[in-house]
């Protein structure tokens, strides 16, 4: 006959830690990979140039948004190859909220699944309410 399937086990707080924990480590380690593997060929062609601080000169049209970002990193654009670092790192903290959140919402723990929530909302307003995409 059928047995009944055990309900999963929730997450405790020392779980919960230590995947946190293991996603910050993870997520600073990445950018840092992807930064340097831009970084290095970007300073091979580049690290000679002297650079114009007098004048102010923006981030390229490529540059400005994810999805141009991963595109040009895509393409092996150095530039985009070391944005995309940035944007990792930039993620790596929304990913901790996200876990957390999902998290808390298995332990059933409704106070802190309103608080994650809310946090997710301003951290995704935040980052998307004046970048194009």
């Amino acid at each position: 006959m059928n047995q009944p399937h055990p309900e999963e086990p929730v997450p405790t707080s020392r779980t919960m830690g230590l995947l946190v924990s293991a996603v910050l480590r993870g997520g600073v380690l990445l950018a840092a990979g992807v930064t340097l593997a831009g970084g290095i060929p970007y300073l091979v062609r580049h690290g000679e140039e002297v650079p114009d601080y007098h004048t102010f000169h923006g981030a390229t049209a490529p540059l400005r948004s994810p999805g141009a970002i991963l595109h040009g990193a895509v393409g092996l654009d150095v530039r985009a190859i070391i944005a995309l670092g940035a944007l990792l790192l930039i993620a790596t903290p929304i990913a901790r909220v996200l876990i957390t959140f999902l998290g808390f919402l298995r332990q059933r723990d409704w106070t802190y699944v309103a608080i994650t929530s809310v946090v997710l909302v301003i951290l995704f307003y935040s980052l998307l309410a004046g970048a194009p995409l």
